[in-house]
């Protein structure tokens, strides 16, 4: 099977294994957690300029041939008086960009505290800092920072990676938080609490995950159901993707402490989803779809939603085509030169992708649905609309983006992780606002 090539984003090439039955998705909800003002989204970036291929002039990714989506008229039927929580908005425009904070080394992770201020990962050292709205920079320290510095092992695409929090914290006051690195034996999730800019001891809460020198996955976030969510790569090692028995090349779903999570399709088992060949974002639309970005090989990077238990395809089936073999197809995908997307963000409107190699962040419009078909993958495509580019070359290679408490996106850029072409004050954090058009 093709070996792929070594770098963030590449694309899948290779196919997809038959799956099993798709087990319903056990998703509540989202209630949109007030972050987006209606007709208004506000989008913060970690962002650095890189020169390496030129930005795509236009949008080259095309969602799944698929029926046409819902119109407003079919969104507001007699049987459904109250209006879906997804906004239809085909296109928006970029009104304001900003600086929040310049000067990360190699970000990777983001997430937000319940105080507002962001907790991001620095990818090759190791380290944690405190972001706050002001653009103040504060590193964490204490047993658990020196503890993460000493077991993680940063080589090729392997580090410190994701970060999370744990729900359920007051506003103010010590919270849990939860990091995915690479270390000398594997991928591992730890747990921690944080007070302040103080990290307490850790413990393992997930241990196994295979690990390489690229493909090592690495997004974390709890969904709307309250577990947690881990994905993980292939580490060029196609066959565990397709293998129920590997954590690689997997969504994994478990409880805050660590145990699978209850209605997984294997009850002792964390695997959610499988078929994947690097997975680094994931986020939920406010009517529960869980979206995930993925990486090809050659030749299709991949937006898919996710129902548990699904297979999708890697490494028979790169991009889509696999519907016929039983996997589940991406609803939208891209040229490999055009996006190589890590991290994703969801609103009441879209779905915004950070891309890497295509120095662009990719907005994938989103349409009311029939709930009644959230359970269904063939009726996943007529659920986005077409892809839109969005600071096209104007930021260089774009990592993560979130949605933060005021509304805003805050995405980040690893112009100085050895990829990119970085310029003074890179990696930052921008603050960016679009109006829908």
């Amino acid at each position: 099977m093709p070996a792929g090539r070594p770098r963030d984003g590449a694309r899948r090439s290779a196919g997809r294994r038959p799956s099993a039955v798709a087990h319903r998705l056990v998703a509540h909800r989202l209630v949109a957690h007030g972050l987006v003002a209606h007709g208004v989204v506000a989008l913060a970036l970690v962002a650095g300029c890189s020169p390496d291929a030129p930005a795509p002039t236009a949008p080259t990714a095309s969602p799944t041939p698929s029926a046409p989506g819902p119109t407003s008229t079919a969104a507001t039927p007699a049987a459904q008086p109250d209006a879906s929580p997804v906004r239809d908005v085909p296109t928006v425009t970029v009104a304001s960009v900003q600086d929040v904070a310049t000067g990360l080394d190699a970000p990777w992770g983001l997430a937000f505290l319940p105080d507002g201020r962001a907790l991001v990962t620095l990818r090759d050292a190791a380290g944690l800092v405190l972001v706050g709205g002001d653009g103040s920079l504060t590193d964490v320290t204490g047993p658990g920072a020196d503890e993460i510095a000493d077991a993680t092992v940063a080589r090729g695409e392997g580090g410190l990676l994701g970060v999370a929090v744990v729900p359920g914290a007051a506003p103010s006051g010590p919270v849990d938080v939860v990091v995915y690195l690479t270390s000398r034996q594997d991928n591992r999730v730890l747990r921690a609490t944080l007070d302040g800019a103080t990290l307490g001891p850790t413990r393992v809460l997930l241990e196994g995950v295979p690990k390489g020198s690229n493909h090592n996955g690495g997004r974390l976030a709890f969904g709307p159901d309250g577990y947690l969510y881990v994905t993980t790569g292939d580490t060029y090692t196609t066959s565990l993707a397709p293998d129920p028995g590997s954590l690689g090349g997997k969504v994994l779903r478990v409880t805050a402490d660590g145990a699978p999570a209850p209605g997984n399709p294997d009850p002792a088992s964390p695997v959610w989803t499988r078929g994947h060949r690097n997975v680094q974002g994931i986020g939920w639309a406010p009517d529960g779809r869980a979206f995930a970005a993925e990486f090809g090989q050659d030749t299709w990077d991949e937006l898919n939603v996710l129902h548990a238990g699904a297979d999708h395809g890697w490494p028979e089936v790169e991009g889509q085509g696999g519907a016929g073999q039983g996997f589940v197809d991406p609803v939208a995908v891209w040229a490999t030169s055009d996006a190589s997307p890590s991290g994703l963000a969801v609103t009441d409107e879209g779905v915004y992708l950070a891309g890497l190699r295509g120095r662009t962040l990719w907005r994938v419009p989103l349409r009311p649905v029939d709930p009644a078909t959230l359970d269904d993958p063939a009726a996943d495509a007529s659920g986005v609309g077409t892809p839109q580019a969005l600071l096209a070359g104007e930021h260089g290679r774009l990592r993560a983006v979130e949605v933060a408490p005021d509304g805003s996106l805050w995405v980040l850029t690893n112009n100085t992780d050895g990829r990119g072409d970085p310029v003074p004050g890179d990696d930052r954090v921008l603050r960016v606002t679009v109006r829908d058009d």
